[in-house]
């Protein structure tokens, strides 16, 4: 139809004829170069159509420049390749990849060269001890002679056994050049610490170290504020470090349950050892001191002490541990409580002198409190057990285990593994039969706390209370002078 309809129409355009027998011939501007190849395929119009277009597309090939390429935009004086190296070399980025330094400019338009130029006295440089790396190392790379390094290298590590710490700042000075071509090492200095300072000098005799102490206050500091939506974000946004929001964390979790018995309104106070030198750097310490006074409980007030070679929180009343609520022994739910119950395998209902968690084949399992292993091996309708031994005639039991990692005698901290969950002895599948025992009575887990016992008395007493005092005094004000 498309076809017929452009027929048509340059029909219409045409001049009048007379009417005559056969076809009329077409005149040269009635033929239809511009063709659409995608109608009428291989007829005798999309031939012709075809044609036309082979015929551009040489046209273009033949009178296209050699080689073909696009035409030129810039200034026809280019860079050479000298100061294409010399660009480079001043350019900010590939300095982090190690681009060349200390190359000369090329001539050009713009600069002529010197028949002479004075050298610079000195070049000051500073580099980055890296992990792993040496001073003699580090010297060298920076242009000192290996000689120099070497004896650099020798008299820092006399005075510094321990050595340098990654990621320290070094300032390094070179002389002026000798005959020869190389620098001497004229000035060396870093902070070696937080309250000393390192210099090595060049001179005539060689090189000569001295160190510089620096002022330090090490009072502790001490932080307190309110819970609000959460204590451990209430502790970051006071200052306190992940590390010591951890610990403080931990801390008071030997006491209470700090996700459910931690209110809004509470208030939390610890201390902090701290380093703070005279030009303003600070190096943090340990936790010294963790307490919480609670609207709706009792407060905890902890502080760090150590007893017989093991360093433990300590109540600040002196008189030994507070009373602590046993730790879970695997983190799963529990599945059958302590008391009466119809027995699953025996069929008949008997005492459940424990509690079961519903944890899955092979979880660890980790002392509730600290103790002494009594037990480890098998043990009847228990299947593979272990028992601890804590304090004031207080134990705990751990049975159906799939495998123990404890040794009986051996003595294991509150959170240490013991051991692998199973479903060995009497059991219908993978869990822990977890009891506790006073007296060697089964009671409930579930209501378990620890008795106090006594860890200070006399001079070790006293001690503490003094070290407490020094702690209390931090953060208030000074009392005036009388008169």
């Amino acid at each position: 139809m498309r076809a017929q309809w452009r027929n048509e129409a340059a029909f219409a355009v045409a001049e009048p004829v007379a009417p005559s027998f056969g076809r009329r011939r077409k005149r040269w501007h009635e033929f239809d170069l511009v063709v659409d190849l995608a109608e009428e395929p291989l007829s005798r119009r999309w031939w012709r159509g075809l044609a036309t277009l082979s015929l551009m597309c040489a046209t273009v090939a033949f009178i296209a420049p050699n080689p073909f390429e696009p035409l030129p935009a810039i200034p026809a004086d280019r860079v050479s390749a000298a100061e294409a190296e010399q660009y480079r070399e001043m350019g900010i980025a590939p300095l982090g990849s190690g681009s060349g330094t200390g190359g000369r400019m090329a001539a050009n338009a713009l600069v002529q060269p010197l028949a002479e130029a004075p050298d610079r006295p000195t070049i000051d440089l500073f580099a980055r001890f890296g992990t792993g790396d040496n001073m003699a190392a580090l010297l060298t790379r920076s242009g000192a002679t290996y000689a120099e390094a070497g004896e650099a290298a020798r008299i820092i590590s006399s005075a510094l056994p321990g050595g340098i710490a990654p990621g320290t700042s070094i300032a390094l000075t070179l002389g002026r050049r000798s005959p020869s071509g190389v620098r001497p090492i004229e000035r060396l200095a870093f902070r070696a610490g937080l309250d000393l300072n390192i210099v090595v000098t060049g001179s005539a005799d060689g090189l000569q170290l001295s160190t510089s102490r620096i002022a330090i206050d090490s009072r502790p500091i001490r932080i307190r504020g309110r819970v609000g939506d959460g204590l451990y974000w209430a502790l970051r946004a006071s200052g306190v470090s992940p590390q010591s929001a951890g610990e403080y964390l931990r801390a008071l979790a030997t006491q209470i349950d700090v996700g459910e018995q931690v209110g809004p309104d509470d208030r939390f106070d610890l201390i902090i050892a701290n380093r703070r030198a005279a030009t303003g750097e600070s190096e943090e310490g340990p936790l010294l001191y963790a307490a919480i006074n609670r609207s709706g409980g009792a407060a905890v007030q902890l502080m760090k002490w150590t007893v017989g070679g093991r360093t433990d929180w300590i109540d600040t009343n002196g008189a030994g541990r507070q009373v602590a609520t046993m730790a879970w022994p695997v983190a799963a739910p529990i599945t059958s409580g302590f008391g009466i119950r119809f027995h699953p395998i025996l069929h008949f209902a008997r005492m459940h002198k424990g509690i079961d968690f519903g944890a899955h084949y092979g979880a660890p399992i980790v002392a509730a409190a600290d103790g002494q292993v009594i037990r480890a091996g098998w043990s009847g309708g228990y299947g593979e057990q272990v028992r601890l031994a804590h304090a004031a005639g207080m134990g705990t039991s751990y049975s159906h285990m799939s495998r123990i990692v404890v040794a009986p005698g051996s003595f294991v901290r509150q959170g240490q593994l013991i051991g692998y969950v199973g479903s060995s002895g009497l059991s219908t599948g993978p869990h822990l039969h977890y009891e506790v025992y006073r007296g060697g009575v089964a009671v409930n887990p579930m209501g378990v706390r620890f008795a106090s016992q006594a860890l200070l008395a006399g001079e070790e007493l006293a001690r503490f209370k003094a070290r407490l005092a020094q702690l209390m005094a931090i953060g208030k004000p000074a009392t005036p002078p009388n008169g």
